[in-house]
């Protein structure tokens, strides 16, 4: 059990048996003739809606037990991402591209990811910063004004698209950051 002072920016809570993530918080408030209390704003970790509730010493918060588990990616096909046990292979189970949501733009064929589970129920997938992709098509370098440097988007090997720099050519590895979908470096 936490107090209401103990919420703060990134701690995970549970309301109505589903699990929040505190965003932001007023921090404890004490106003004349008032109880003090603490303000969070909150969001859903298994919606993504975002709510506002005032916290006081009465209440009585929870603390969410989110577990990490590891899985690997299998394949995707018409909305069905399908993923194994990396330990037995042949337990499939399927989630649906909501909750896998961008990272699919980021993961191959067995690459193995962290997936976050709350009460046996997988909500979303943890992927790290930066990932290696080989580029798989890449337009022919240009010849011209290049003293300022120039760009061109090349397209991985999941099928995203990414701006790099002129030297990057088809069948280089390169890195890309996975919060921002950007370039990073040539590996």
């Amino acid at each position: 059990m936490l107090s209401y002072t103990e919420v703060k920016p990134g701690i995970v809570i549970v309301i109505d048996d589903e699990p929040f993530e505190v965003v932001a918080t007023s921090g404890v408030v004490k106003k004349q003739r008032q109880k003090p209390h603490n303000t969070a704003k909150m969001r859903s970790l298994l919606s993504g809606s975002t709510v506002e509730r005032v916290f006081t010493q009465a209440d009585k918060i929870v603390e969410a037990d989110i577990e990490t588990r590891e899985i690997q990616f299998v394949y995707a096909n018409r909305g069905e991402v399908v993923f194994a046990d990396p330990k037995n292979p042949k337990d499939r189970f399927s989630l649906s591209a909501d909750i896998v949501g961008s990272a699919l733009d980021y993961i191959r064929e067995k690459d193995i990811v962290e997936a976050r589970v709350f009460n046996d129920e997988i909500f979303g997938l943890r992927i790290p910063i930066k990932v290696e992709l080989k580029v798989t098509e890449a337009p022919p370098n240009i010849r011209g004004n290049t003293s300022s440097g120039g760009n061109k988007v090349v397209t991985l090997e999941t099928g995203l698209t990414v701006t790099t720099p002129l030297f990057i050519e088809a069948g280089d590895v390169i890195r890309v950051n996975t919060e921002t979908g950007t370039y990073v470096e040539r590996v």
